[in-house]
């Protein structure tokens, strides 16, 4: 049974299938790699994006209040399926690795220390 559309999710009294023309489109099954994105036509005339691979993504540094777009290293966990996890299929709430380069700088532009430094310990340069 695949994804459906309608307004009605039982079978029908007399036990048939759903139809085809009720069906919701494929997943995306966005994987890490260089940016690929597909325009889809959708009803209505309008335009969907599927991003069937993606190497950057919008992350936030909850405690700090930061977010700033990074580059995505590689998919570590995903608590629904390992599956997901040695494909690098990203999805919403796997765990990802990315790069954290942007995030050091705004910390020391905002608080002009060093991230990762102890109290009595000497700065890197």
């Amino acid at each position: 049974m695949g994804i459906s559309r309608d307004n009605w999710h039982k079978r029908r009294k007399t036990g048939g299938k759903k139809q085809r023309h009720e069906l919701g489109p494929p997943t995306a099954n966005t994987k890490t790699g260089p940016r690929r994105i597909h325009t889809v036509h959708v009803r209505g005339g309008n335009k969907k994006y599927w991003a069937l691979r993606l190497d950057v993504g919008n992350f936030s540094w909850g405690s700090e209040c930061c977010t700033r777009k990074t580059r995505i290293i590689d998919v570590v966990y995903n608590a629904s399926n390992n599956e997901l996890v040695r494909t690098k299929t990203l999805v919403k709430s796997c765990i990802v690795l990315i790069d954290s380069t942007p995030y050091r700088q705004w910390y020391e532009f905002h608080y002009a220390l060093p991230l990762g430094c102890k109290k009595g310990a000497k700065a890197y340069s």
